[in-house]
């Protein structure tokens, strides 16, 4: 059982406020020329929308069952052609290097550590075709934001949940009200462009937002796009 698994009932609920990052994605799937792969997949929020407008299979990777359930459920109501697998990003392997892995929704902050990290990286451009792309997003820390919320009860959507932040592990557990659990691990800029030098990635570009505005000063998200060199 994944630790995930808890909130596959309420994933749709939780991700609700996120809608800006589907196009973003959208697009850079209408320009990849091969297989589209999502690190992640959940519910199937942005896979599902990806397909239905681009025509594409999507290879969904997740490590819960009870997610992968609920984006087979939605994508076959939706009638689009998902390839959904319980695995571990970083244990990814493809039988077709892909023009495009993608992995919204700051789902790489739930890996723990530096060793995980460069290992999805590694994995990634193991499999990605020469030339194609790895595109992800993420949270930038604001430790005004975590001091304000720390301890406290707040809802994304209409979901109650507790945060609590751990500095010295730079970790910060979110707890539903219900019981279930999870943890994200905030990474700075420095240690993003570290694993892309790691794993022979090149930055194609890095915005402050899914509208390609620059990353700035401003700036509370990361947005990348990174490329195997050919």
């Amino acid at each position: 059982m994944s630790a995930y698994d808890g909130f596959a009932p309420i994933y749709d609920a939780w991700a609700a406020d996120m809608t800006e990052d589907v196009d973003f994605y959208v697009e850079l799937a209408r320009e990849a020329d091969g297989p589209v792969v999502e690190l992640a997949v959940g519910s199937g929020r942005v896979a599902i929308r990806v397909a239905e407008r681009t025509g594409k299979k999507v290879i969904g990777i997740d490590s819960s069952p009870a997610m992968l359930a609920v984006a087979r459920e939605r994508g076959a109501a939706a009638g689009v052609d998902l390839d959904l697998r319980e695995s571990d990003m970083r244990d990814l392997a493809l039988e077709e290097p892909a023009a495009l892995v993608m992995c919204p929704f700051r789902a790489l902050l739930h890996l723990p550590t530096w060793q995980d990290r460069r290992r999805v990286f590694e994995r990634v451009t193991v499999n990605l075709r020469p030339g194609g792309r790895f595109a992800w997003n993420a949270f930038v820390f604001d430790h005004k934001i975590a001091a304000r919320l720390d301890g406290e009860v707040d809802f994304i959507g209409d979901v109650p949940h507790r945060n609590e932040y751990i500095p010295a592990d730079s970790r910060i557990d979110i707890t539903l009200e219900s019981g279930p659990k999870i943890s994200l691990w905030w990474v700075s800029r420095g240690e993003w462009e570290g694993l892309l030098d790691v794993a022979g990635l090149e930055v194609e570009a890095l915005y402050g937002w899914f509208d390609r505005r620059p990353f700035d000063e401003e700036s509370r998200e990361f947005v990348w796009v990174a490329r195997k060199p050919t």
